[in-house]
Order: structure tokens, then sequence, then C-alpha cells
């Protein structure tokens, strides 16, 4: 795979940092999450393909131990707020002082420096200072909502760290160091929000919240129910999709206002609503599929595997307790992603191995063990 051959140690985290961990897996890098030792089980459900090796780093000598891992391997990721890492001496400066090579990726809400450096927060934070996001997100008359965590936390977080490691990984191969990544989920949610940004000067955002064109205002871009209680998604922009929107919901053009009458907007999404609450999903996807109205149904988790262009792509996999997640993304045509499809790591199930491969002797594994400052449930893993 791309990535085989990369060694990284993910220091556990919530969300962002484990999908970013979980990326680098998917593609082939060997990642090792540390979890903290004394904990029932794991709140990552990123784990896909990851070995877990827990260490006290309450101990000297688990920090100790942390360090010899992490100069030892080609990426550090680590989720924490500014300055924890430097008090255990595990900041950058120390580590790279050991291997110049080491890609040190910080993915924190707020970045490394600035007021709020320090300050906690979630998605829903770093989404409302992005500047334009948040407070562009909702329907008309309705306050801002945020669309789950998955602007801040994936794809201005996770997402984006993982595409700072990766071209940190090219640029060592020209230079032969590595760099420290400050991956700031705010930055990160206004860089994937640059279209929002950069296309207010077209006159695309001119109107208040959710009464533009893709934000909910336009009646030929939002979804509507079907008569089974599921929904339609449409897109239908430009002129020739709307056409065929039309067509679909046997509407004579001719008998209707223009499309971009902002005016006749409510009109035309009151017809829409009762056009589409008179057929089920499935009639309304026999008649749009194969048409180029760009409407689609809105699948629920139940259903999306089934659905044939998903089916025919292999979009989802199963692993082999039989639960189903997305296959990695994009596809290459080269070295795909073989995601791993065994459960989980539990804490500390590949501590010993980990350690071992990292030069390690039983013996002085053992004796960590027995200090505390190591936990292994490789038995308790296998029952």
């Amino acid at each position: 795979m791309a990535l085989a051959g990369v060694r990284v140690i993910e220091l556990a985290g919530l969300a962002p940092a484990p999908f970013c961990g979980m990326i680098l897996a998917d593609f082939g890098a060997k990642v090792i999450r540390v979890d903290r030792t004394k904990v029932a089980m794991s709140v990552d459900t990123q784990a896909r393909g990851k070995q877990s090796v827990a260490i006290n780093l309450k101990t000297s000598e688990g920090v100790a131990l942390l360090k010899k891992l992490c100069v030892r391997s080609d990426v550090v990721l680590e989720p924490y707020r500014t300055g924890v890492m430097e008090k255990l001496g595990l900041g950058p400066q120390e580590l790279m002082k050991e291997n110049p090579r080491l890609i040190y990726a910080r993915l924190t809400g707020y970045g490394q420096s600035g007021a709020y450096a320090s300050a906690a927060g979630h998605d829903i934070n770093y989404l409302a200072i992005s500047g334009s996001l948040l407070s562009r997100l909702g329907r008309s008359g309705e306050k801002p909502y945020a669309p789950l965590n998955l602007v801040a936390d994936f794809a201005g977080g996770g997402l984006t760290c993982a595409l700072g490691i990766v071209l940190a990984l090219l640029e060592r191969t020209k230079s032969g160091r590595g760099q420290v990544i400050d991956a700031s989920m705010v930055e990160g949610a206004a860089y994937v929000g640059s279209f929002v940004w950069k296309s207010r000067s077209i006159g695309m955002w001119d109107r208040s919240r959710g009464e533009n064109m893709l934000d909910s205002g336009a009646p030929f871009y939002d979804t509507y129910q079907t008569s089974d209680g599921k929904y339609m998604a449409v897109g239908a922009i430009e002129p020739q999709f709307y056409r065929e929107l039309l067509k679909g919901l046997e509407l004579d053009a001719g008998q209707l206002p223009s499309q971009m009458s902002f005016s006749d907007w409510p009109e035309l999404r009151r017809l829409f609503t009762e056009r589409f609450a008179s057929k089920t999903q499935a009639e309304w996807s026999k008649i749009f599929d194969g048409t180029d109205a760009c409407v689609t149904p809105v699948l629920s988790f139940e259903q999306v595997s089934s659905h044939p262009h998903n089916r025919e792509r292999a979009s989802f996999i199963k692993d082999s307790r039989g639960d189903e997640s997305p296959r990695p993304a994009p596809v290459l045509s080269l070295t795909p992603a073989e995601p791993c499809l065994a459960p989980d790591p539990v804490i500390g199930e590949h501590t010993v191995q980990v350690l071992e491969e990292y030069g390690f002797t039983s013996a002085e594994i053992d004796q960590m063990q027995a200090a505390g400052v190591v936990e292994c449930n490789a038995v308790k893993a296998k029952l």
C-alpha cells in the first residue's frame, strides 16, 4: 500500500486524531496507538488497523519509553492542548534533536498559538469562529446549526492533518528532514469552506442564511418527504437539470414561475412538497434513476450498502464481526487501501509485540510490566 513502511505513534485521543490515524493505517502505515494504563475500554471507534500499546505516562520510565518509540518512528500524532507534550519532555524540539527526520503532527482545535491556543472546545466552537461557516448553516428564520461534528473535527481536523502528514512525508524524500505540522481545526474548517469565502464576490451568498441557492433557500436544492416517510434529495441547479426535475414531477414549466424568481420560491417549494408526498421513495427513485434531474434517495445506514451503485462499487465493507462502515477513499489504481477487517484492538493488546519490534527484550518488557510502566492485555484479547 501507499504508506507501507511508515511508522506512526498516535497518542490516544477523541474523534479527529483517531480518524487521522485510521486514514494512515488504511493506506498501509503501521499505526501504534499509545493508550493510558488502567483504562477499562477505549473510546476510539476509528481504530481499524491500529495496534495498542498501554504506557503509564505518570511515571518517568513511561515517558522515557514513549520517547524511545517516538524517536524511532516516522510520525508522531498528538491531540493534546498546547504545552502538554513539552511538560513531559516530549515536545517536537526535544524529539527532533534525536530524530531530525521525524514528522510531528499536532492536531488541536485552535492551533499552537493565538489567544485561544490553550482553551477547551469542540467542533461547534471551532466552526463558530472559522468565519462564515456556522453563521451560514441553518434554515431561514432559524438559528445556526452544526452539521453533526463533521466539518471541523473530521474534514478540517483529521483529514486535513492526514494531508499534512502525507505532504511532509513527500517533502522528506527530497530534504531528508522532518517538520512540525500545526493542524488547527478552526483553520482547517475555514479552508474546507474556501468555496463559501471565495464565491461571495459572485453573489452566491447575498441573501440571509437559508435564503440562498445552496443553503436550503432554493426549492430545487433541498430534500422532500415521500409518502412512506422517507426523503428524496434534489439538486437540480442548472436549467437542463431543472427541466428534467419538472418532467419527472409531471409539472408544466409553462405554468410555473421562473426557476430563479426568488419571490416565487415559496410557491415552488409548496408544489414540490405536494408532489413528492404523493409517491414512495422507491417510486420516485424508479422515476428519476437514469435521468439527469439530480434527484436521489436519502439513504439510511440500513439502505446504503444495498443501493445498486454502492453495491457495484463495493463502497461499504464489513469487518469480521459483521459491522459495516465505508471503504477507504479515494481508490488508488496501483496501491489501493486494504483496510484491516479484524476487530479494533483492546487497550494494551499489542504492548509486548510492539516493544519487541522496537528492540526491547522479554526481560525488559517483563520488568516494565511488573513496575506498572506498561500494561498488556494480549491474553484477554484472545478470549
